[in-house]
């Protein structure tokens, strides 16, 4: 199965599972409000939430943002009709696409394309091109745009990596069985974080898709030195 199935697998439980993460929803607001979006002076904001599964990616910019335009898009089906089912101003679109098509689709469909903004929150590591994907999120932004993308990163860090391979075995796992009956993608989750860029290559990355004043924010807690955010901006 891909990884999008492996999330509809799940999405039933998905909310359930992110609700018993302390800090989950928290940390995402946070990412948003380091993007230091302004609202423009004659329109409303625009974001591109690329990756938004249930939503609470797209809840964290509202938050933030309470008159943002806000396109969401995500890969699953599942998790995309878990996040629609969901209350929303009128200001929130959802569109079903993977994130290496994205341009593509909102082309489709008529959507803008020229955000102030764009979260990738747990999205990077998933993907099959990873470069494309930071390619396609910076030429959709505006002159001068930001990207943040919220992800997990610990190839730099031993006890990092040891920290997070405890808590997938002693905790995130079991919990999940316990709250879907399914362990496939919460396996995937630790096997994936520990394939994935250091933070120093990721931000070379960043680099290297035509981000401009990269730098990256951890977070704070037992997620210290595990989860950040990685910040760019489109040059002018």
């Amino acid at each position: 199965m891909s990884v999008a199935d492996d999330f509809d697998v799940v999405a039933d439980r998905y909310d359930v599972m992110v609700g018993l993460s302390p800090g989950y929803h928290r940390h995402l607001r946070r990412s948003v409000r380091r993007l230091g979006l302004i609202e423009p002076a004659r329109r409303p904001l625009r974001v591109l939430d690329l990756g938004c599964g249930t939503g609470a990616s797209t809840h964290a910019i509202l938050s933030v943002h309470p008159g943002a335009e806000i396109t969401a898009v995500d890969a699953s089906a599942g998790m995309l009709a878990a996040a629609r089912a969901k209350q929303w101003p009128s200001q929130v679109d959802f569109l079903h696409a993977q994130a290496e098509h994205v341009t593509e689709a909102l082309a489709a469909v008529d959507a803008p394309d020229a955000f102030d903004g764009v979260l990738a929150a747990y999205l990077v590591r998933n993907v099959s091109d990873r470069d494309g994907v930071l390619g396609g999120a910076r030429g959709l932004l505006a002159p001068g745009g930001r990207l943040a993308v919220h992800e997990y990163s610990v190839a730099d860090s031993r006890r990092a990596q040891l920290t997070w391979r405890l808590v997938c075995r002693g905790v995130i796992t079991p919990t999940g069985w316990l709250v879907s009956r399914h362990t496939a993608l919460y396996r995937y989750l630790e096997r994936s974080v520990l394939d994935f860029d250091g933070v120093a290559a990721f931000r070379q990355r960043l680099s290297a898709a035509g981000f401009a004043d990269v730098r990256v924010v951890p977070m704070s807690g037992w997620q210290r030195g595990i989860l950040h955010t990685f910040l760019g901006t489109r040059p002018r």
